[in-house]
């Protein structure tokens, strides 16, 4: 089983950062997805797809992954800078 470890991106349509600490582990797709005759909607018989698992840490979260031997690959992402301003710059 493969998996990822990411954390939450911050939403963006609101300003807060609400859940963004958040780490989660998503299983890789197993199987293609392929079109349903009847309906024609995507899907596919691979149930492991649906899972999220929502961790505090990334260390917990790769704890996780260890214990349970899924090959899970960590995507860190890069610390946001604020670039902060004043309305009175404008006018330097």
């Amino acid at each position: 089983m493969q998996a990822r470890i990411f954390q939450r991106p911050k939403n963006a349509m609101q300003s807060g950062k609400a859940l963004a600490e958040q780490w989660i582990l998503e299983f890789a797709p197993a199987q293609a997805r392929k079109a349903d005759p009847l309906m024609g909607w995507a899907g596919s018989g691979d149930t492991q797809s649906q899972v999220q698992l929502k961790f505090g840490t990334q260390e917990a979260a790769q704890a996780y992954a260890d214990k349970y031997g899924i090959d899970a690959v960590v995507h860190v992402v890069p610390p946001r800078r604020l670039k902060l301003q004043a309305y009175a710059d404008n006018f330097r």
